[in-house]
């Protein structure tokens, strides 16, 4: 069977990637326009007259049909006009934006660790002879995969905040530590700055939020990447080298890894977009200023254009990384580059 050539691929996905975005944003501005609740309800202040409220409801276009009022958003944001959030009167393309690179330094950070703690302990298993170790690992990383991101984020609020409170638990800085950023990319920006200070007290705010979304990750990473690896050590390949001479260390690192990093990678690509919904329980905990906890602020206060521009955004996320996951495979597997 002849293999479809990998640069043909990018233009059916972005085909593929565009539909699916235009889907969700259907659905989702229907789906928040019939839910029982009324966001205008909210925002009027007490005694205000019918008129009052008729007024405001025609100010955001909800005194239209669901169909004109999509085809009026549409219309707006194909020009990156995603409207005004009805609770922070503020533009929801800024607010997003302000938010949105405190959750991708998070989510970065939490994948980093997820990594070389999946990767490192998957190696350190294969490559270990004791039945002990093995066993060890594998009822720990049962507990991992078991155990949700907000129970461990609850968790290390109690033990590193509260009985040994050498963290802190809430926000990104400190702010007599701020200076006046160029960008929102904190830690990006303190490191190529050179303010490492600053860049160790962000660290420090992350650490436990990063860690709490990193370690069911990396259960998940340890239990694919350890079978794949068990895998491929019996291939014809692996043992080849074994009877050229190499250890089973250069074995695992240089013929098996690469070849068993494939399936972990489509699956870590998956379970990493999943991580960007955790970051919406995890970020409420930590008092963490993402997105994730401006989507809780938007649903509780029926923000229905700031809903909407979250709901994209997620779905543009998650769309980009199923897109370079794809695109790597051509780097891991060099046969799929071409036909």
């Amino acid at each position: 069977m002849r293999m479809m050539p990998l640069a043909v691929l990018p233009w059916r996905s972005l085909l593929l990637a565009a539909v699916t975005l235009f889907g969700v944003a259907v659905i989702s501005f229907v789906l928040l326009r019939v839910v029982p609740g009324d966001p205008i309800a909210m925002m009027i202040a007490p005694g205000a007259s019918a008129a009052d409220i008729a007024q405001l409801r025609a100010s955001y276009g909800l005194d239209r049909s669901i169909a004109v009022q999509f085809l009026i958003w549409l219309g707006h944001a194909i020009t990156g006009d995603f409207g005004t959030s009805i609770s922070m009167r503020q533009d929801v393309v800024h607010l997003i934006a302000a938010r949105l690179p405190a959750t991708i330094e998070l989510t970065l950070l939490a994948l980093v660790i997820a990594l070389i703690l999946g990767i490192g302990t998957a190696v350190l298993s294969t490559l270990s002879r004791r039945r002990l170790v093995g066993s060890a690992i594998d009822n720990s990383n049962g507990v991992l995969l078991a155990v949700p991101d907000f129970v461990w984020a609850l968790a290390f609020v109690v033990l590193f905040g509260v009985a040994l409170p050498v963290l802190p638990i809430s926000g990104r800085v400190d702010p007599r530590l701020s200076i006046d950023f160029a960008t929102s990319f904190i830690l990006m920006e303190s490191l190529a700055r050179l303010h490492f200070d600053i860049a160790l007290d962000v660290l420090a705010h992350m650490i436990m939020p990063a860690l709490a979304l990193a370690l069911p990750l990396a259960a998940v990473i340890l239990r694919v990447l350890k079978g794949a690896l068990e895998a491929e050590a019996h291939q014809d390949y692996a043992l080849l080298a074994r009877i050229r001479g190499k250890s089973r260390l250069r074995v695992t690192l240089e013929e098996t890894l690469r070849n068993a990093l494939v399936p972990t990678l489509a699956l870590t690509g998956v379970q990493f977009t999943f991580m960007f919904g955790g970051t919406v329980i995890v970020e409420r905990i930590f008092a963490y200023p993402g997105i994730g906890n401006l989507a809780i602020d938007a649903v509780i206060n029926r923000d229905l254009p700031l809903i909407q521009g979250l709901i994209l955004t997620f779905g543009l996320i998650f769309i980009l990384i199923n897109l370079a996951v794809e695109a790597s495979f051509g780097l891991l597997n060099p046969r799929l580059r071409h036909g």
